[in-house]
């Protein structure tokens, strides 16, 4: 028999240890060190009071681990992780947890919850198309090896300590998911390089990069100023300032044909597809 509980009193090593083993074997290969994992925490808003987890003998065998925001107006809870450890799976427990969770969640009067699953992944589709969610947009996630990209800077490149994003919402072609959202940049502002172009001293073109994993959360150029080579000069730039020789970009809105064929001709390749689901509490 196993045992749910909210996860308030369960450290952050047992969580780490326990999603290490759940995604042993999952589609996308995870690098996640002890640092990875409290900066993924603290950058989707973790709530442990929000969070819940199987436990067997008091031994943790499975999680859905939440972050906690305001999200489109609404009050919102974001599945950041859900896992089952190998050899406890097929036993219902996810579906055990989701359950216990959205009562949780009902009672805290929590309007909606959120969550992305790589498209791929039918049965976790379908489990949470069974659990009420909704497909909302579909995302792309594309790679590139530092090594064979090949830097070219048209406009110089300014470093800033931060970024009113706020006001530069008008240069995206579409709203970043949660963990690119402005709420997550700010979560953890000191782990990321800000890069700007300006013009007449008004900034035309910024990027973000993560300066240890090469994760780019936001890119982007006024539209008034497109295809003189902005973005690539900022991108240039933000590969030089990362110690990863990886460069990700996770969730490009499918619709977004010119962000899709920007990064597909700088020689970024695409990797996995995920849908953004919601449900309604």
């Amino acid at each position: 028999m196993f045992s749910y509980k909210i996860l308030g009193k369960t450290s952050i090593e047992t969580l780490h240890k326990t999603f290490l083993d759940a995604f042993s074997d999952y589609q996308v290969k995870m690098d996640l060190p002890i640092w990875k994992f409290k900066q993924m925490l603290q950058r989707r808003g973790y709530v442990s009071e929000m969070s819940i987890g199987a436990f067997k003998s008091e031994m943790l065998v499975g999680f859905v681990l939440n972050g906690f925001r305001n999200w489109n107006g609404k009050s919102t809870v974001y599945d950041l992780g859900t896992g089952v450890t190998v050899e406890y799976r097929r036993q219902g427990i996810t579906s055990n947890m989701l359950l216990n969770i959205k009562k949780e969640l009902k009672e805290k009067q929590v309007e909606q919850y959120l969550l992305e699953v790589i498209k791929s992944n039918t049965s976790a589709v379908e489990l949470y198309k069974k659990q009420g969610f909704e497909i909302q947009r579909e995302f792309q996630c594309f790679h590139l090896d530092k090594n064979k990209y090949n830097p070219i800077t048209t406009y110089m490149v300014e470093h800033v300590d931060k970024i009113n994003l706020r006001q530069l919402t008008g240069f995206w072609d579409f709203e970043p998911s949660w963990q690119n959202s402005i709420d997550s940049i700010s979560a953890i502002p000191e782990a990321f390089q800000y890069s700007i172009v300006r013009f007449d001293n008004n900034i035309v073109g910024y990027g973000i990069i993560d300066k240890k994993t090469g994760d780019i959360p936001q890119i982007a150029v006024n539209k008034d100023y497109r295809g003189k080579g902005i973005a690539r000069s900022i991108i240039t730039d933000m590969i030089k300032n990362t110690e990863s020789h990886k460069i990700s970009v996770l969730n490009v809105d499918e619709q977004s044909e010119s962000t899709k064929n920007f990064l597909l001709q700088l020689g970024f390749e695409y990797s996995v597809s995920q849908y953004e689901m919601l449900l309604k509490i």
